[in-house]
């Protein structure tokens, strides 16, 4: 065991020290193999040492300086620098903008953000930053062969976007702010309109506004109720096949009920009783 740690440490010496005589040649030529071959082996750390410094200023001007970029892109990429792989991709594009390789650049540029996306408890900036981008690309290149993979990210982001917003609604109600998670689960209907839970949002909608009436002074009871029981017809017709359709039931007949007893409330009081 102790020999194979030996040999380890050796051969990474070794393989050091070669890296460095790389490193330290003046010859152009020489280092741009080396840096293809790193490239190749998928050392992208050795590629990012020799070409973040004075070695690719040198290439300017030379066949050799598209491809370089494009390794030194891309091994930012493979090394989870998203921020500084996304500026290359978007200085490749500007500065090739007739190769081959743009349409791709751009694509990554998008894909960066992608990769930066957080979880969905955290700010989504980048999410949303992710779903323009992919947009703007597929309305630039619709014929891209990228364009499919762009629209699953699109609606993989779209998804984190709409749970986010679903357990910011959700917290509301949890702590009995009930008006706030009604708005928020109405805005979310506004925001994902083609939700497969669009039904479960406009329920939580009205179940929350439900307990915001009860909770109401009573001049203005009667009158929230009122629109729970709209809300609740409303709900009906718009989802005839929702597995909510009881529980909208109840509420709608429980908000009649209190409003009877409300109103009797009143006329007793009005009649001095």
């Amino acid at each position: 065991m102790r020999f194979l740690v030996l040999v380890l440490i050796v051969s990474t010496l070794f393989s050091c020290n070669k890296f460095n005589k790389v490193l330290k040649s003046n010859n152009i030529e020489y280092k741009y193999k080396k840096t293809v071959e790193y490239f190749k082996a998928k050392k992208y750390s050795y590629v990012i040492q020799l070409l973040d410094n004075e070695f690719f200023p040198q290439l300017k001007g030379s066949k050799e300086f598209e491809e370089a970029f494009y390794m030194l892109a891309y091994s930012h990429f493979y090394e989870k620098d998203y921020f500084n792989a996304e500026n290359l991709f978007r200085q490749y594009s500007e500065t090739f903008s007739t190769s081959e390789r743009a349409v791709e650049m751009a694509y990554m540029r998008a894909y960066t953000y992608y990769k930066q996306s957080p979880k969905v408890d955290l700010e989504q900036t980048n999410t949303n930053k992710t779903i323009a981008m992919m947009t703007e690309f597929i309305t630039k290149n619709p014929t891209s062969n990228k364009v499919d993979e762009a629209n699953k990210i699109i609606a993989l982001c779209q998804e984190k976007i709409e749970m986010k917003e679903y357990k910011a609604a959700k917290l509301y109600y949890d702590m009995a702010q009930y008006k706030a998670a009604s708005v928020a689960f109405n805005n979310m209907l506004s925001s994902f309109p083609e939700s497969e839970k669009a039904d479960d949002y406009k329920y939580m909608s009205i179940k929350a506004f439900y307990n915001y009436a009860l909770l109401s002074i009573d001049n203005k009871k009667i009158e929230r109720l009122e629109q729970v029981i709209s809300d609740c017809n409303d709900f009906v017709d718009k989802y005839p096949e929702s597995k909510n359709l009881a529980e909208i039931a109840n509420l709608s007949n429980i908000s009649i009920s209190k409003i009877k007893i409300q109103k009797n409330e009143q006329t007793t009081q009005t009649n001095g009783g």
